[in-house]
Order: structure tokens, then sequence, then C-alpha cells
């Protein structure tokens, strides 16, 4: 008999995300996949999953588990209060709850069972993409998730020393992007100097961010160009909209900077309200 977890409860919003669909771009098809990449992928390793196995994605706490079989979890990312020790695998035997709280930093909270999730994937992938409506539905209450069989023997670590998602203040590096140009030199200090706060209208998509508006040099329509994880796309508001997992895939807007990709995962642990800060290399360097 396939073992499986069923869900009791799901909090605020729980999907299905792995490793996404790359290469697909081309056909209108967006990558998806976990928001933090390095939560997701460290949860993968703790029990010893093959890459791009698929796990849980929890935001902002609240889910509840039960084991319908003996089964090895471990959550990554945001740290939940709750019946799991964080970044530490721990066995879950049959009837056993997993609950997690509300964290106290960070908005994402990767649960992963040994062997993967085993929901049925699409385009070669199982997660759920929320902006284009591919891969398996949103997580709802009852559902029962098959796991798959292990393929990759234990890794033997206890726990996983790694820092809890930034509380406060986050600043993370921008380089300039391909419209730059759009904008005046006033438009790029104020980019890399103001403190921009995340707007609770942000999801998997995007975080808008709430600042100054920026001011432009070009106001004509831009023919739509391809986007990419990361991108600050300037909307007519002057207001910048940072693209996440679930970016599309192509945009009209002109993109100002893009986030360094080695930056983009923590920004996935932000939330509404938090102040981001966009940091040239030069300006970082400076403080």
């Amino acid at each position: 008999m396939t073992p499986s977890v069923t869900v009791l409860a799901v909090g605020a919003l729980t999907t299905v995300q792995d490793a996404g669909r790359p290469g697909q771009g081309a056909l209108g098809i967006g990558r998806s996949g976990a928001c933090d990449r390095t939560s997701y992928r460290l949860a993968n390793r703790l029990v010893g999953n093959a890459v791009g196995a698929a796990v849980l994605e929890v935001t902002l706490g609240g889910l509840r588990l039960r084991a319908n079989d003996d089964v090895l979890v471990v959550t990554t990312g945001a740290r939940c209060a709750g019946t799991s020790p964080h970044n530490a695998p721990g066995v879950l035997r049959a009837g056993d709850e997993l609950r997690l709280g509300t964290p106290a930093s960070g908005l994402r909270t990767y649960v992963a069972v040994r062997g993967g999730l085993a929901v049925e994937p699409v385009l070669g992938s199982r997660s759920t993409d929320v902006l284009a409506g591919l891969g398996p539905d949103i997580v709802s209450d009852g559902d029962r998730l098959s796991i798959g069989a292990p393929e990759l023997p234990l890794p033997g670590v206890d726990v996983a020393p790694v820092a809890d998602p930034e509380a406060g203040d986050v600043s993370v590096r921008v380089v300039a992007g391909p419209r730059r140009d759009w904008f005046t030199d006033q438009a790029w200090a104020a980019l890399v100097s103001q403190p921009y706060a995340v707007s609770s209208d942000s999801n998997r998509v995007g975080l808008r961010l709430d600042g100054d508006p920026l001011e432009r040099t070009r106001t004509e329509e831009l023919p739509s160009e391809g986007m990419v994880r990361g991108a600050l796309q300037i909307p007519p508001s002057g207001t910048p909209v940072l693209f996440l997992a679930d970016h599309p895939v192509t945009g009209g807007y002109p993109v100002l900077a893009y986030v360094v990709d080695d930056d983009v995962d923590r920004c996935a642990q932000l939330r509404p309200g938090q102040l981001l800060r966009l940091r040239s290399p030069a300006s970082a360097r400076r403080g």
C-alpha cells in the first residue's frame, strides 16, 4: 500500500512545489517551482530525496498534516512553532500529526517527506503555478497526498545549522536592467537608496513595493519582452514589482534592474510591511 499523509488544515496557502518547468519559456510556459529555492533544496537533502522531488510550500504557517504511515519529515525556511523540529529530520508515526504555527520571521516553510510527494506531474513538473493555473490544484483540507519510494540514502545529518529568514530590514543587490536608459539618473539613485515596503498585494507572482515613484525619461509603449525571476519591472505607478517564481513569461513595462539571483530567495521570505533595500554592488560595499 502506498504511504501517504492527509492534510487536515492548509493555513493561508499551501501548494505542491518542485524545481519547476525550466526551458519552456518559448512555449509561453513559465518555470514556477519553489519560491525559496535554497530552503526547498535543503529540505530534500535532509531527508535524502532526489533533486527535484516535490514538497509542500506553506505560506505563513497554519498547516496540519496527519501521517497515515510512518514517514520521515523535515521543515525548512520560515521556522514555525509546532510539533516538528526545524532543519532537522524526524519521524512521524502513523496517526501522528505535524502542526505548524505562525513563523516568527519569514513567510514560506517547506515540508519535505522522504520519497517526495507523488502527485501527478503536469508538463514535467509537480509545481503549482498560481498565475498560469498549471500543475496540481492548490492543496485543500482533506487532501490525501501519496508519497513516492526513496531513491537515495539518508545523509546522516541531525540538524542543519541554517539561519532563519531575516525579520527586520533586508538589503539585496541589484544590477542595471535592459531599460535603465528609460529612467532618469535621479530615479536610479532613488531605487538604490530609499527603503521599499512590501505591499500586502504580493504573492508567488511577485512583490509589489511601496515607495516614491520613479521618473521615466521615455513614456512611449514598450513591446512585450521576456521576463525572468528577479526582474524589477516599473508599471505606470512608478513603483517596482519584483518578480518571483510564478512571474509572467513576458511583460510590457520596462525592467529597470534585476535583483542578483543569489539574493532572490531571501526576497521570497519577505512579509507584507517588511522593508526591502535595493543596493547596487558599489553602494553595498560602502554600507
